[in-house]
Formats: C-alpha cells, structure tokens, sequence
C-alpha cells in the first residue's frame, strides 16, 4: 500500500486547465502542461490497495491500477511504465480519452470522490515517453506467418501491435490518408494531440509493423485477394455508419454530420487545408446530440468562432449524483461538464428535432424544436412547446449504427452479423469465415477507448492461437464479457 493515509489527508486534485478564454484561441490540449506532476504522487497514494480491488473490473482492461499507483506514489516511474503497459498498449490515448469507468468503481468512491487514476495513468506514460522507457520492442524471431489488419484505429493498432511482438508480420490497412483511424480524424487536437499518435506509429514500426495507407479492402483490394495473401485477417474498420435524423429539411446546406464536420477541422490542424470547408466561424451552430462526440462539435465550433453554439439532447438532464438503479460499482449517467462545455455555448435537454428550416438558397436557417417527456416508458411531445431557434450550421452527433457495408467488405468476406447488425463473432473473436477474425466497434457497435483496445489485445490471442495452436498474449476478455459499467 502506497500511503495508508492517503486517503485520509490528501483531498481529489485534478489536472488544471488552461483558461478558457485562452485555448480557444488554439488547438493545442486543454490542460497546463506539466501542472500534474507535482501533485500526483501524493494523489496516487490515495489508493486504498484494495483486497479486492473493483477499479480492476471497472476497466475491461483489467489494468492493474493499484500496483501502478504504488510506484507512482514512491516516483519509481519505470516500474509505473512497465504495470501499465503490462495491460495496456496506448495509456497515452486512454489516459486522455477514456471517460474512467475505473473510478467510478474505485471503493475509496463509495464515501468520498475518487482516486483520480486517469490522471495517475496519463502522468506515469508522459513520464515514460520523455525517460525514453518507451522503446520499440521488435520480437526476437519470426513465425514466418502474415496477418492482414483492417483499420487503424484503438483495436486495429493494438492488435496489431501484439500480433508483430508475437513475431507474425503484419500489415495494417487504412482508408484514409493517415494512421490513426477515428483518434486521428474523429477526436480534435484539443482533446488529444495527434503527436501522440505519431510516437506509437513510429515505435510499431521500428517493431516491424507495416502500414498501408489509403488502400480501401473491399474497393481497393478484394476480399479474396487478401486471404490469398495472408494467412489471417483481422476486423477492425470500426462502426462508422451515423445514425440519421430523417426529418423535413435534412437535405438543406449546412446539416452535416459530425464525422463530416470535425475530420475536416483535424484536417487544418495537419496542414493539409487552410480553412475548413465546413466552418462555424460567424454561425449559430446547433449540436444535435448531448454525448462526447456532440461535446467534441462544441468545442471544435468555439475555436472556428462560432457566433452561438447550442447542444441539443432528447434524454432529460442527468443528476449529479448516482441514480438507485445505477448503484456503485456501475458506471452512473451523471451530468458531465466537459472542458468544451466550459468554454461556453448552450445545453438544452429533452427536446426532439421537429424539421429544418432553409432560406431561398436552401442552406439551413433555424431549427425547430419540441419538448418532450417520458410517459409509460415512451418519449413523448409536449403540445404548446414548439419553437424555433437559429441555426446555420448543424451537426448531427447521435452515434453510430453499425460497420459501413457500402464498401463491400462485408459482403466479400461474407461475414455474418449479429441482431445489432455487428459482425458476428465467437469466443475467440473468429467470425463465420476461417482465418478472419473482428475486434472492436466491428464486432461490439460503438463503445470506449478501453473497450476497443481489449478487444484488439484479445483478438491478438485468437489469431495466434489459430496461427500458431497456442498462444501466450494475454485476452483481458471474451466478446460476451461485459465489465460494471453501462
């Protein structure tokens, strides 16, 4: 046990933010660079070192929070690196990504705030990084087997990487112009900057990963073609299909959705584009969804220079406090307050898209809106609380539905989905089809960070297995497994 009175003398401290008055001038991360670290051993010392210790099953990573909260508390920051990386490939990601379900499961939360372990997590691997702990670590002899990845995203990278540390060779293809799938082109550089990303490429590939960029499968290359070249596939494209809002006036300029919107801000932000060509500068801008992808709209649109932003949310309000039907050690809906939502903008819960309205232009003009309620466990209007706000810029931010089938990836492999239209898979992330395995959005639907990256480590596992009769990666878990959380 780090301190066994941390808990008792030491109060939560969180990583401070920049004002926000003054990140919203830039792109660059919203916390004060180094403000952490002074603070953080004592705040790793508030681990209780638990004898059972619920943040474990909080994360379906099965990190090993107390043992790193140790070294962090006595600043042995190499052993830190080495437990974390012991679970997780990219803490650098999920220490700035994930939303925590691991201290919404912290005992020491039953009576008072959290361990702040997302903090201790991001503090131990910036460390690492600017030690040099963080080396590439190539396998000492090859299988002679080839695996094909599709998709660079959390599960495709970390599949990949585990696979190339087994010694098989691997080759990771990605639609886009640039490795990083959704962390690259869906996530603002506000919340993550892409350098991040680049640090890991580079190491995967002193490790002997290859990428392939821009190569579509199903357009690009076939389905056949892949599995002749490769003695294993696997999954990873994600589930990047929007979910629509079908009513009048959808097809006016000006209604995107949000992976059309906030890729194209990312785009700026690498030098491939000026300006965006879909930009909030000047606008009143309504988000239309209340989740982490709405909140990243917001924040994009204030640093666009959005004349008004507005987020929209068809659930009530969450509380502040735990709900009775959502107990601790589950993970709670409570009213969140996101860096981009300090930055400004209006949230407005329990209404529902009633149609568009354009000008004579046919670009997007206002929105109108009804409130609704819960009535016998359905959603329902409000009569007499119809009404129109300002919008020239809309963004439609209410998740996903599935993997894109427009590609024909789906068809060509001939894969089975599930009821939830997921690529269907068993105990060992195999799908209908031999040698061709699913791993993370693909085969879950839309989930976390942490999510996807345990399922790319656990599907490394059953690739091995398959490849090689046995395996000794890790599986942190089976695609039935479902951790405390919602």
């Amino acid at each position: 046990m780090a301190d066994p009175k941390g808990f008792l003398t030491t109060g939560r401290e969180v990583a401070k933010t920049r004002p926000a008055g003054e990140r919203v001038k830039d792109w660059n991360e919203v916390y004060v660079r180094g403000s952490l670290l002074p603070i953080i051993s004592k705040q790793a010392g508030r681990c209780m070192d638990c004898g059972i210790p619920f943040c474990h099953n909080g994360c379906p990573l099965g990190n090993l929070i107390p043992e790193w909260n140790d070294y962090a508390y006595r600043e042995d920051w190499t052993a830190a690196s080495e437990r974390l990386h012991a679970t997780n490939n990219f803490p650098e990601f999920t220490g700035r990504l994930c939303p925590a379900p691991c201290e919404s499961a912290c005992v020491l939360g039953i009576n008072q705030p959290a361990v702040t372990i997302k903090n201790v997590e991001v503090s131990i691997i910036d460390k690492a990084w600017d030690s040099g702990d963080v080396t590439p670590q190539p396998p000492e002899r090859l299988s002679g087997k080839t695996v094909a990845v599709i998709g660079s995203g959390p599960a495709g990278l970390a599949a990949a990487q585990q696979l190339t540390r087994a010694g098989h060779t691997v080759a990771v293809f990605e639609r886009a112009d640039r490795i990083g799938g959704l962390l690259r082109y869906g996530i603002p550089e506000f919340k993550m900057e892409k350098s991040h990303i680049n640090r890991r490429i580079e190491q995967m590939r002193a490790e002997g990963t290859k990428f392939r960029t821009e190569v579509e499968i199903g357009k690009d290359i076939d389905a056949a073609t892949l599995r002749r070249r490769y003695d294993a596939v696997v999954i990873a494209a994600g589930a990047t299909v929007s979910r629509d809002l079908p009513v009048p006036g959808r097809e006016l300029n000006g209604v995107h959705f949000a992976m059309e919107y906030l890729p194209l801000a990312n785009k700026v932000q690498e030098g491939d584009l000026t300006v965006s060509p879909i930009s909030a500068e000047g606008k009143h801008v309504v988000v239309i969804g209340g989740g982490d992808t709405g909140a990243d709209c917001v924040g994009t649109a204030h640093r666009q220079g959005a004349a008004s932003v507005t987020q929209l949310e068809i659930m009530p309000k969450p509380g502040e406090d735990r709900n009775a039907n959502q107990p601790w050690p589950t993970f709670p809906m409570l009213y969140k307050v996101t860096s981009a939502h300090e930055e400004g903008g209006e949230r407005v819960y329990s209404v529902s898209t009633t149609h568009f309205e354009g000008d004579e232009d046919g670009n997007v003009q206002a929105l109108h809106l009804v409130e609704v309620e819960f009535k016998d466990g359905k959603l329902e209007q409000k009569p007499g609380t119809e009404r129109r706000i300002p919008a020239q810029l809309v963004t439609l931010a209410m998740g996903f539905t599935g993997t894109d089938q427009s590609n024909g990836l789906v068809q060509q492999f001939g894969l089975e989905l599930d009821g939830r239209g997921n690529v269907a898979r068993d105990a060992d992330y195999a799908t209908n089809v031999g040698g061709v395995f699913v791993a993370g959005d693909a085969g879950r639907g839309q989930s976390l960070i942490v999510w996807a990256i345990a399922e790319g480590r656990s599907a490394a596992r059953g690739v091995d297995r398959f490849l090689t009769g046995a395996s000794a990666l890790p599986a942190p878990i089976r695609p039935t497994d479902r951790s405390l959380m919602v």
